[in-house]
């Protein structure tokens, strides 16, 4: 056992790090025997100096070690997941999860909060009165056995390890760094016991990593690492040069989604990535032999209501209201001021900040700034105009959910700066570009 600081120094210095040494500056990271000091300066030589394959899988294995490994062997169908890497007007989890479910799979969905401006599942979840978003194991156990699907937040007892090495990064400037990005997503997934994982990396201008080829090298980094260490991954790149979807809020969200699972109103784009990652699934799961069997399916859960009833029965048995689908504004939230922003000028949308469009969500209480911030579940944006949408006195960029006039007032703002116009329509880019297929072990 070498001194902690001998590790670091080597890493620093470039060295490839033993697996040994590896799960030693982990297990100090759960146990507390190396100092904030000493993890910081860890999390900066690996940042400077990366991990190659070898060493991230190390890495990831010792994290998921660090706490509770759940065993689902004793399922009758397979545990699959879907991460994404955030976004805005992201919420395909909610029916992504239920389809998969209707379909023979079982979703243990661990899922995590809004960071910056991306929207977090949970958080969403949140909106939902009664619904226990951290239920005990035997609860999280029986809902996804009966239900075949279950959202719910990280326990303590899961990569602990993770959770105070990200703490660290958030504050050192170390978060974007492709090793420990890839480590702390999977050692979460490899804890959750999978058996098959489709990753949903984001790229454009609302994309934790908006470069085209960064997320391709994370997405590949992602895939490389979980099939090393034992979970079948695949992973899609998907555009988040506008919101994905045209609502954007935790409650508003929340009805986006159910008025999905319901057919009330389907959107293109949103129906065709939750579609997407839910086919690769099945195909992890092996609950269907090729990706047109595998589309065909998920697209029969929606059409039938099989894909809105593992989400109702998911949500009455983490203690939501029964009603929900049929009397989402019986139970969501209302903000009192709902008001359209109209644009400066009548156009065409030609480009759009994402990320400032989850800003103004932001700015009306709809996120945090602070992690010990309080969430607003009421406000946020609809009906936001996508690339390629004439806007004007008819057509308004999107209408403001907000608590007041002071949060209408930030939000305009910052919407209005958000969006580009122009007079003569645009082609969008590629919505979703596959990157590999998992190894069958």
């Amino acid at each position: 056992m070498r001194l902690p600081q001998e590790i670091i120094t080597a890493k620093r210095d470039g060295a490839k790090l033993a697996a040994a040494d590896i799960r030693q500056m982990v297990a100090g990271l759960t146990d507390g025997g190396i100092s904030e000091g000493q993890a910081a300066a860890f999390a900066m030589a690996i940042f400077f100096s990366g991990m190659d394959a070898e060493e991230r899988v190390a890495m990831t294995l010792a994290m998921r070690d660090s706490g509770t490994v759940l065993d689902w062997s004793d399922l009758p169908g397979p545990a699959l997941d879907k991460h994404s890497t955030g976004g805005v007007g992201d919420t395909v989890s909610l029916p992504l999860a239920a389809a998969v479910a209707a379909c023979g799979g079982h979703v243990p969905m661990i899922s995590g909060r809004g960071l910056g401006h991306t929207g977090g599942t949970l958080d969403k979840l949140d909106a939902v009165p009664g619904y226990l978003t951290q239920p005990g194991l035997e609860l999280f156990r029986k809902v996804v056995r009966e239900a075949g699907c279950a959202i719910i937040g990280q326990t303590a007892d899961l990569a602990p390890a993770d959770r105070r090495l990200y703490a660290i990064r958030d504050v050192t400037g170390t978060v974007e760094t492709i090793p420990l990005l890839t480590s702390s997503i999977l050692s979460k997934k490899l804890a959750a016991g999978l058996h098959g994982l489709a990753m949903d990396v984001k790229f454009g201008s609302g994309a934790f990593l908006p470069p085209l080829e960064k997320a391709r090298e994370l997405a590949a980094a992602l895939v490389s690492v979980a099939n090393g260490a034992g979970l079948p991954t695949t992973a899609l790149l998907t555009d988040m040069d506008e919101p994905l979807a045209s609502a954007a809020g935790n409650g508003l969200e929340v009805a986006y989604a159910l008025d999905h699972l319901t057919g009330r109103r389907r959107e293109p784009r949103f129906h065709e990535v939750t579609v997407a990652l839910a086919a690769q699934m099945l195909l992890l799961g092996k609950l269907a032999a090729t990706i047109e069997e595998a589309t065909a399916k998920i697209e029969a859960t929606f059409a039938s209501g099989a894909a809105a009833e593992r989400f109702a029965r998911m949500v009455v048995a983490l203690g939501g209201p029964a009603d929900l689908l049929e009397r989402p504004q019986a139970h969501l939230a209302a903000a009192p001021l709902v008001r359209p922003v109209l644009p400066e000028r009548a156009g065409i949308v030609t480009k759009i900040d994402t990320r400032a469009v989850g800003l103004a969500v932001v700015a009306l209480g709809g996120g945090r700034t602070r992690p010990q911030d309080a969430i607003d579940h009421a406000v946020g944006i609809v009906e936001l105009a996508g690339i390629g949408d004439s806007v004007g006195p008819d057509r308004p960029l999107g209408i403001v959910h907000a608590r007041d006039e002071a949060g209408f007032s930030a939000a305009q703002a910052r919407l209005r700066a958000a969006y580009r116009l122009g007079d003569v329509p645009v082609e969008r880019g590629p919505l979703i570009i596959p990157v590999t297929e998992a190894s069958q072990p």
